[in-house]
């Protein structure tokens, strides 16, 4: 039999649905690379059909319902997630052309045996969403965010904040670059702006991030605003021995060497270490790093301080990776508050008198990090140290009254460059 030859576009948009799909049953998202596509504008349209039906779910997940009167059909293999992509497609990136958005759609529903019969149905579908599109692309934002989160978050923030926060979904994150030294000439030349302490933004570029100035020399490395905080606050002397604890990918750890300590990183996935040390010698930081469970290594001495970047729901990086808020339940957070109990427990038996603990997630969820904070503070060998607003001079704002540390999407950055940065806590203590 011949071998059906693909019209173009279709290629791409299997490849896209493929990924889609994986994600839809709860892996994590991670961009389309060259060794994926290696065009670069092709890879460019994977990954923004990929990213805007994430950042749109709950507003297709109402069209789905509108369109689809029995749901989605079971066992119907790509379908969903080729119908999702082209929703997102036809509603959201109308510049891409309705023609395609249907044709391709179509077309894609027909190479999997098991979405085939399918095929009717989601040229249907997708008509109905082109005579609709207007009204689709004013669905309310509250959809943006599941059930599960979204009440929660605006009891907790308050309704500006959760609009402000489906604006940050929509629009992404911007590229933010901890610099080793700062330099104004490579400032300019990245075409950035300084946000806060040595972190500096920016919002467009035309290359990726490997081919940008100074990243072959180590001058930089990305992290984001917030992500750069919690390490500025563990104020000890040069010489001070520190334990980065789950250190992957190593933007702290960077900075912790940068500060002139001791650095010991450990981190339990091997990859993800792999990739860190990758980072760490094109630096030129040569901290000890061990890939191991901190749940059950033992380390030779103590330490003056540790950072412990606890694992979490990570529900505060929506901005980068949209499916996470869909990913995440309440069981699910419970279950990390526990763990982030047994880290904090285990840390603290391995500071020195008079250390310090810096703690922090990259979750929006008060239960991982305010609530984490007032049961670590009713231990008897810990005393809180609060963050002063003059720590983070240029940014006050996200320093509470109990001398906590909070980011969130919704709160706009200093700098000319504006924008947002992603939802973190962090609290600081010392071992008594």
């Amino acid at each position: 039999m011949k071998k059906q030859k693909n019209p173009p576009g279709l290629a791409l948009r299997l490849l896209a649905a493929e990924k889609l799909g994986a994600v839809l049953k709860g892996a994590n998202f991670a961009p389309f690379s060259v060794a994926d596509i290696a065009d670069g504008r092709d890879r460019a349209l994977a990954n923004r059909l990929v990213t805007t039906a994430l950042r749109r779910h709950g507003q297709i997940n109402l069209m789905l319902a509108r369109y689809l009167d029995r749901g989605v059909p079971k066992k119907s293999g790509s379908f969903e997630a080729i119908l999702r992509l082209s929703l997102a497609h036809l509603v959201f990136l109308p510049e891409l052309g309705d023609h395609s958005a249907i044709f391709l759609a179509v077309e894609a529903t027909k190479r999997d045996t098991r979405s085939q019969h399918l095929s009717k149905l989601t040229n249907a579908v997708l008509r109905r969403a082109q005579a609709e599109a207007h009204s689709l692309r004013h669905l309310p934002h509250e959809a943006l965010f599941p059930e599960t989160l979204g009440p929660l978050w605006r009891d907790t923030y308050g309704e500006d904040a959760i609009e402000d926060f489906a604006d940050a979904l929509i629009e992404g994150a911007p590229l933010d670059l901890t610099l080793k030294d700062t330099d104004p000439e490579l400032i300019e030349a990245l075409r950035a702006e300084p946000v806060l302490g040595d972190t500096v933004r920016i919002d467009e570029r035309d290359r990726p991030v490997e081919a940008l100035p100074g990243y072959t020399e180590g001058r930089w490395w990305v992290q984001d605003a917030a992500a750069a905080i919690p390490a500025r606050l563990l104020t000890l002397a040069p010489g001070a021995r520190v334990l980065d604890l789950c250190a992957a990918p190593g933007g702290k750890t960077a900075q912790l060497v940068k500060a002139g300590y001791v650095v010991t990183a450990v981190d339990n996935d091997a990859d993800r270490v792999g990739r860190m040390q990758q980072n760490l010698e094109r630096l030129g930081y040569a901290p000890e790093v061990v890939t191991a469970d901190a749940l059950a290594w033992e380390p030779g001495q103590k330490f003056d301080g540790i950072l412990l970047d606890a694992p979490c729901s990570a529900t505060g990086t929506f901005r980068r990776h949209p499916e996470v808020i869909w990913h995440r339940d309440a069981a699910d957070i419970a279950g990390r508050v526990a763990l982030q109990r047994r880290f904090i427990e285990r840390a603290l038996s391995w500071l020195n008198p008079g250390g310090l603990l810096v703690y922090c997630v990259c979750s929006l969820e008060p239960a991982e990090g305010e609530e984490q904070a007032r049961w670590l503070f009713q231990r008897d060998d810990v005393e809180a140290v609060p963050v002063a607003a003059d720590e983070l001079a240029a940014f006050p704002e996200a320093v509470s009254s109990d001398g906590y540390v909070r980011t969130h999407p919704g709160m706009p950055v200093p700098g000319d460059k504006g924008g947002t940065l992603d939802g973190f806590f962090v609290a600081r203590a010392r071992r008594r």
